[in-house]
């Protein structure tokens, strides 16, 4: 009776000793399948390598904010006034 029990793990020193004893010049067998490949990804690349960007809706308000903050600092310098200190001041 076979069961599908997993692998034990591989060590760092088991991984680095196969990683040294390996071939950098041998062929890929024309079977290999990439490493994560079945995950849902994108061509050969996993899909925990680079997920598909989800974006988020915002609300009118956030916008709103940030339109009026970039309104005024625009306004505030287009009658010559400066705000780079934080303080308005002449701009001399």
């Amino acid at each position: 009776m076979e069961t599908d029990a997993p692998a034990p793990p591989i060590s760092d020193a088991e991984l680095t000793a196969l990683a040294l004893a390996a071939d950098p010049d041998a062929p890929v067998d024309d079977d290999a399948v990439p490493f994560g490949a079945g995950e849902g990804g994108i061509g050969l690349l996993p899909a925990w390598y680079m997920p598909t960007p989800a974006g988020q809706r915002r609300g009118r308000g956030p916008v709103l904010v940030v339109s009026l903050i970039l309104l005024s600092l625009v306004a505030v310098n287009a009658v010559g006034l400066c705000v780079t200190n934080g303080f308005l001041e002449i701009a001399w």
